[in-house]
């Protein structure tokens, strides 16, 4: 009986063959080989995308150079000194870079004032007291400071809030709930028909939950938690930092997914650009994806998912398809 790879043979085996593929066609030989390696073990297509979406952050595998080494994207161990790893200042340097490229600051804006997104853009809002707000994309603020009371009502999209220390209460509303703190960094997001979805990341928020038949009731958030106000009673769950980290990749012009379905993948998407992603198979719809992508590059997703999943890509325009089904005429 043959001995089953572990995970790291496979993350190397994929980090090998995301370097091969980006350097050119592979050949009918090398193609079988590929196509044999990807079906062989169900954790090879997602070891595939991670490492793909890594060369995408480093927006090529020429940007490794001429002396990439897959043993260099391993997770670091527990006797490799602290710091930054190769892996790990790629990420950092990608984010970094994607960070400076959309997000663009405006000025501090005047009592009462709106300030909106388009689509695809995020804009860093500077307010009065040294707090910020990163809007992400198609998303729209009005800002209202008092002698009392920081004020900001977040009328539609998402919304980071780096909140400085101050006397007066800094006062975030959404659907008519209203959230409190002193200082802290948290994101709201209030999408369409979609319940509003608060993550605080550092800090305390206080939020009023009303009640019908009693009292309104106030819940406490620290850091690293979280609390969709989907129910009646809504209750804060406690989240790792690590998909804090994912939840706020927008921040940083990137989307993460871990799991999520391609449908769920492709509506994600489709908040950032004018491209659709379309998929009419549905049970490729339903296969789940992981890794890190741009957000403004709807066509790159599709193209690394097309080669995982052995799809088809067929772009239109501003729209593209992805199947499994036979070619069309």
């Amino acid at each position: 009986m043959a001995e089953r790879d572990t995970s790291r043979d496979i993350d190397e085996a994929a980090s090998s063959w995301t370097a091969r593929l980006d350097r050119g066609p592979l050949t009918p030989e090398e193609d079988q080989a590929f196509q044999g390696w990807l079906k062989g073990d169900p954790r090879s297509r997602g070891a595939l995308l991670r490492a793909q979406s890594l060369f995408m952050m480093s927006e090529s595998a020429q940007a490794l150079g001429a002396h990439y080494d897959p043993a260099d994207f391993r997770e670091p161990t527990a006797s490799r000194p602290r710091g930054l790893s190769r892996r790990a200042a790629l990420w950092a340097g990608g984010a970094g870079a994607a960070a400076s490229l959309a997000a663009l600051a405006v000025g501090v804006p005047a009592a009462g004032a709106v300030t909106s997104t388009r689509r695809g853009e995020i804009r860093l809002v500077p307010l009065k007291d040294g707090s910020t707000v990163l809007l992400n994309t198609d998303s729209r603020i009005r800002v209202r400071y008092g002698q009392n009371e920081r004020f900001v009502a977040l009328i539609r999209g998402e919304a980071y809030f780096s909140v400085a220390r101050d006397e007066r209460p800094f006062v975030v509303e959404v659907d008519g709930r209203r959230l409190r703190t002193r200082q802290a960094g948290f994101r709201v997001r209030k999408l369409a028909a979609d319940p509003v979805d608060l993550l605080v990341q550092q800090g305390r928020v206080d939020v009023a939950i009303p009640r019908l038949t009693a009292p309104t009731t106030n819940l406490a958030l620290e850091g690293n938690t979280r609390l969709v106000m989907a129910d009646l009673v809504p209750r804060p769950q406690p989240i790792t930092p690590s998909v804090v980290t994912r939840e706020l990749a927008w921040r940083e012009g990137k989307l993460a997914f871990e799991g999520e379905s391609l449908k769920e993948a492709a509506e994600a998407f489709a908040r950032y650009s004018d491209t659709r992603i379309e998929i009419p198979d549905q049970a490729l719809a339903r296969e789940p994806v992981a890794g890190l992508f741009a957000a403004n590059d709807p066509v790159g997703f599709s193209r690394a998912i097309a080669r995982v999943f052995d799809a088809r890509l067929d772009q239109k325009g501003d729209l593209v398809v992805l199947s499994r089904g036979p070619a069309s005429n």
